[in-house]
């Protein structure tokens, strides 16, 4: 008696679920805005983050006045 074949087949993350999602409800170009959208954010919130970083430095040191 032979046991039946198994089929490996991988469960896609949710990442790939939102992305299906996302191309049937979306034509291509709302999809391109939105992530352009997104990757802006992402650079603000990394740009806001060294502001911090730099601030923390610069405070540090006290201030030199002529």
């Amino acid at each position: 008696m032979q046991a039946a074949p198994v089929r490996a087949t991988a469960i896609p993350s949710l990442t790939d679920a939102l992305r299906a999602v996302e191309s049937l409800l979306m034509s291509g170009g709302q999809r391109t805005a939105r992530r352009n959208a997104w990757t802006s954010v992402l650079e603000d919130r990394r740009r806001a983050k060294d502001r911090v970083e730099a601030q923390r430095v610069l405070d540090q040191f006290p201030a030199v006045r002529p």
